[in-house]
């Protein structure tokens, strides 16, 4: 017999088998399914969502996803995919089934053709099959919702009926304030309260930083007499805004006239032509240069000057937006050639440029894979995970 083993007494069987119950206990919890809602576009619902699918993954769990209801859609296999599952698909690596993670898509045009002829559309038994699967298949679904809560209602598919088909609990995603943001709790919440959907509770999101522990304070005592949960508060991002030259180039309908491969070129700061200075060059990195015709060129030559006599000398510029005609003088060209920096031109002029990107909404997407893991490591640190999981249990 070998030295070193122990005999399997009744004490080491009693420990095995009761080690073992407690880990089929541990392996069988299932979850409710949880729907991530939102009081309005452009919040963080597809941020939160991905924070709890990858910290969920990361916990050991099978995580499934599906955005039941979609609007703006990709083209996969010639299927209408929302945009949001080929950015999950990248993140969880499922193979994507449009029928199991995005059952129901609502593209411009579909609510006319369903008030005309709401029997030809059977929104409901597409949703519940990719509800099917997914409760056979995954420990947790998270559903994305679309929207506001009211989004979806005029084909029947409001947020909340959609989170009652698929017996989730929600979570509510909210942006920082006090007033304004206790109204829109009350009012967004009320169709889930109509439909006996649980809240599982309330994430406040993009709060300025300076007003964290008063936002806390207030909304949470509100939420408190209402019996919700306050689940995580975050603060504003400025790097999750962040846009990318090419989402400015759409938003301006540009022209991309030099080194078109680079508007992935992420956007920190802008500066208008007129107004380069050295302190301006010196505190900022990634910054588009917005500059009329006329000014442009000289621009350029204060840029390429700062550039020569600092510690950095690569440009600062991420980019270059012309207003009115282009036509760049030699050294211009010289400097956006070195560099590679991308030049767009745009008939609006510079104030009108400067106007409409300010109005850009910055979304997640496969592009900015950076900004996706911020997001995942933001809600992992601000959001109660373990109480979001405590309160799905079934």
């Amino acid at each position: 017999m070998c030295k070193h083993f122990t005999p399997f007494t009744l004490t080491n069987l009693s420990w095995f088998l009761t080690s073992y119950f407690y880990l089929g206990q541990i392996m069988a919890l299932k979850y409710k399914n949880i729907y991530v809602a939102a009081s309005s576009q452009h919040v963080g619902k597809t941020t939160t969502t991905l924070g709890l699918t990858a910290a969920y993954q990361n916990q050991g769990l099978k995580v499934g996803y599906c955005k039941p209801v979609g609007q703006k859609f990709l083209g996969v296999h010639n299927i209408k995919v929302d945009k949001d599952c080929v950015l999950f698909s990248d993140l969880i690596g499922f193979e994507m089934d449009p029928k199991i993670h995005s059952p129901v898509i609502l593209p411009k045009g579909a609510t006319k053709d369903y008030l005309d002829h709401p029997n030809n559309f059977d929104f409901e038994s597409d949703i519940l099959n990719a509800r099917k699967y997914r409760d056979v298949h995954d420990d947790i679904t998270i559903y994305e919702g679309t929207g506001h809560t009211g989004v979806g209602s005029v084909v029947g598919l409001s947020n909340a009926k959609v989170a009652k088909m698929l017996d989730a609990g929600v979570v509510m995603v909210i942006e920082g304030g006090i007033g304004k943001t206790i109204d829109m709790l009350n009012m967004t919440t009320a169709l889930f309260r109509e439909e006996k959907v649980p809240l599982l509770g309330v994430i406040i999101n993009k709060v300025i930083t300076d007003k964290l522990e008063e936002v806390r304070k207030y909304v949470g005592m509100w939420l408190d007499r209402n019996n919700i949960p306050l689940l995580g508060i975050a603060p504003y991002d400025q790097i999750l805004a962040y846009p990318l030259l090419s989402t400015v180039c759409k938003s301006l309908k540009g022209e991309v006239l030099y080194f078109k491969e680079n508007l992935d070129n992420r956007i920190e700061n802008m500066l208008a032509g007129s107004l380069v200075d050295l302190k301006g060059l010196r505190d900022n990195q990634n910054i588009l240069l917005i500059a009329s015709s006329r000014t442009v060129d000289r621009a350029l030559k204060k840029v390429e000057a700062y550039s020569k006599h600092s510690e950095v000398h690569d440009s600062p510029l991420c980019g270059v937006v012309v207003t009115g005609e282009v036509e760049l003088e030699d050294d211009s060209l010289r400097y956006i050639q070195e560099h590679n920096i991308p030049v767009i031109g745009t008939h609006f002029d510079t104030y009108g440029a400067v106007t409409k990107i300010n109005s850009i909404e910055v979304k997640i997407n496969r592009r900015t894979p950076w900004k996706v893991k911020r997001a995942v490591n933001m809600v992992g640190k601000h959001v109660d995970l373990d109480k979001i999981l405590a309160l799905s249990l079934k």
